[in-house]
């Protein structure tokens, strides 16, 4: 078979790629001695010795046997029955007024009637509706009872828990305009 002119340079081209990758793949056929030489070495070399595993602590259990006792941290029982027994108190026997239900700070005083002892104070609860309130009456959640009324503000005591079983008392007011 004869190869025409145009195809000479191609089937050199594809014989000379040809020979060189029979070549490369001799060249990778040489063996692996020197491969298994080099594990061999390495496993043979001595490792560093592995730490010893630290000694666990072995901890003395305790039974805690005061459970029925009285807590260190809190009031005594003799505390707690004079905090109880003394200082003032709210009546719970009394009739509630309208404006008990109410939270103070929602309250709002938005004027007076009259003048000096006899002042009558208006306040508008969080429905809407305007109450008249005297000297001596309760407003506000906590028994607050009022004291005062003066034109700009209404000066109210109220009763808080103490946190001991007992209650104490504690001032407020409420101002003309607030909120």
């Amino acid at each position: 078979m004869k190869l025409s002119a145009a195809m000479k340079p191609v089937t050199l081209t594809r014989i000379g790629l040809l020979l060189a990758a029979v070549l490369m793949l001799g060249g990778c056929t040489r063996g692996t001695s020197d491969l298994r030489e080099w594990i061999a070495q390495q496993k043979a070399k001595k490792g560093q010795p592995v730490p010893p595993l630290p000694v666990i602590k072995t901890f003395e259990t305790f039974t805690y046997a005061d459970q029925d006792l009285r807590d260190p941290f809190g009031p005594s029982a003799v505390e707690q029955d004079a905090a109880a027994n003394s200082g003032p108190r709210p009546d719970q026997n009394r009739p509630r007024q309208p404006l008990e239900m109410f939270a103070l700070d929602s309250l709002k005083m938005v004027g007076t009637i009259g003048a000096g002892p006899g002042t009558v104070a208006l306040v508008k609860d969080p429905m809407g509706v305007i109450h008249q309130v005297h000297n001596g009456e309760y407003m506000g959640q906590n028994y607050g009872r009022v004291t005062a009324v003066s034109d700009d503000h209404i000066d109210l005591t109220e009763l808080v828990s103490n946190g001991n079983g007992g209650w104490m008392e504690r001032s407020a007011s409420l101002a003309l305009g607030d909120k």
